[in-house]
């Protein structure tokens, strides 16, 4: 085995186990908040970092330059955003901003997979 397969194999059960968590806190968030130890009182902070991360992550697509990178990055940015406007508005609460994240994520998305085509030029 190469370190290039146990690298890939270890990115690939990382995202098993935080898949994991997240179908936790789906089925039962206060198990899923009593095993990751993360407490409702420090959410904004949590959600803090996790803009942060995000950010991060969209900075470090565009400098490696990788258009599938970018593309897949903002897809589930698309994703993420869809999915808090859906929990906003089965609750009647403001959810626009969400689903503008959403659309501008797709476009970021589609942008960047029409960019895959070397004979497409804007």
């Amino acid at each position: 085995m190469t370190v290039a397969t146990l690298a890939v194999i270890f990115a690939a059960s990382g995202a098993v186990f935080t898949g994991a968590l997240g179908l936790l806190f789906l089925r039962d968030p206060a198990r899923g908040f009593a095993i990751t130890t993360h407490r409702l009182e420090q959410l904004p902070q949590v959600m803090s970092d996790r803009y942060f991360a995000l950010a991060l992550l969209a900075l470090g697509s565009a400098v490696y330059g990788d258009f599938k990178v970018i593309a897949y990055l903002f897809a589930v940015y698309a994703f993420v955003s869809f999915a808090d406007a859906w929990i906003y508005a089965r609750i009647n609460r403001p959810y626009v901003k969400h689903v503008a994240a959403g659309v501008l994520s797709i476009i970021v998305m589609v942008t960047a997979l029409v960019a895959l085509n070397p004979g497409v030029t804007a």
